[in-house]
């Protein structure tokens, strides 16, 4: 596994492990806490990633819980990335809340459940409309100085928000959706990260699963699937956008590889200082998610690809209407 460099110095594994869907967002959890410990692990010590992603919302609480435990034993070889900005009352998120008590209250919180002494990457999980940002860059700010966070991060925010926030306290990297079938960043936030030397990751790098090949019209979401509750994900828009994936399918073919694998050799080549974190449950998963980066795309491929979303179209939404007003503050 080789490494890219997000902005202010944050040295990462190419391919990172988003965390969150070990403990909520994609039906049953697993039943045994242990494996997913174990997987956890394998993703260090077998895979060679260095990225961890998860988020004080993911249960919430367990899933850094989870992390904290699995990588006890490694952390010097881990950058552990997690986020504030919610209110959470009885278990639940009830709107956005990233007053500077709130955030550091969150920063203690979560340096007990992960068992570290500094969070390496401290993100802002979504754009608190009623808190300035300025006042969120400058209590992270604070934190960095406390020594209690590296580095500071912002979740699905607009250009504009961007920098402002970087003008205050320098942001390390910016994380959105971002994918084949999700090109939101591309006309703005995109561009400003690359002004302002900012680093990018993409969450849901493989369309939640679609992107892989694997979900037809016919899938059926077990409870507590989120994927239930995305418009793109109802049996209509899938069947229209089965052609996407079907590409992404035939350019696998001719070289050996998976769709998935094309998906993020596809990121990986858009800029050297992006940084995709595909989830999973599965060191399977983390083996064929690693192999992307030796999936060689050329510059034809690249721009082939690049011009698909809008070449064959792409039906729904990303999240329902109150996930997408949430975001591009």
């Amino acid at each position: 596994m080789h490494t890219r460099t997000l902005g202010q110095g944050l040295q990462v594994s190419a391919i990172g492990l988003g965390a969150m869907g070990m403990s909520q967002g994609y039906g049953p959890n697993p039943g045994d806490r242990d494996d997913m410990i174990g997987v956890l692990r394998y993703a260090v010590e077998q895979a060679g990633v260095t990225f961890i992603d998860t988020a004080e919302v993911y249960g919430p609480y367990v899933n850094e819980e989870l992390v904290g435990e699995a990588l006890a034993p490694v952390r010097d070889q881990v950058v552990i990335a997690t986020k504030f900005g919610w209110n959470i009352v009885d278990g639940k998120m009830s709107g956005t809340d990233s007053r500077p008590e709130q955030i550091k209250r969150v920063a203690d919180a979560s340096l007990r459940r992960l068992r570290t002494d500094v969070i390496d990457l401290f993100y802002q999980h979504r754009v608190d409309p009623d808190v300035p940002i300025e006042d969120v860059a400058g209590t992270v700010g604070e934190l960095v100085q406390a020594g209690k966070v590296r580095h500071f991060g912002l979740s699905e925010a607009g250009a504009a928000t961007i920098r402002r926030a970087h003008a205050v306290h320098p942001v390390t990297a910016v994380q959105s959706e971002y994918s084949l079938w999700t090109r939101d960043p591309e006309p703005e936030v995109l561009p400003t990260c690359a002004e302002l030397g900012i680093g990018f990751v993409p969450f849901s790098p493989l369309g939640k699963g679609f992107l892989t090949g694997t979900v037809a019209a016919s899938t059926e979401f077990a409870a507590g699937d989120i994927r239930g509750t995305i418009p793109r994900f109802n049996a209509e828009n899938i069947t229209a956008n089965e052609a996407l994936v079907g590409h992404v399918r035939g350019l696998a073919d001719t070289k050996g590889a998976t769709p998935g694998q094309i998906a993020l050799a596809w990121l990986l080549a858009q800029h050297p200082w992006i940084v995709p974190i595909p989830g999973t449950r599965r060191r399977n998963r983390i083996d064929e998610n690693s192999g992307s980066t030796q999936v060689a795309l050329s510059a034809d491929e690249v721009a082939d690809l690049d011009a698909l979303a809008a070449r064959v179209g792409v039906q729904g939404n990303r999240y329902n209407d109150a996930g997408m007003a949430m975001v591009g503050l």
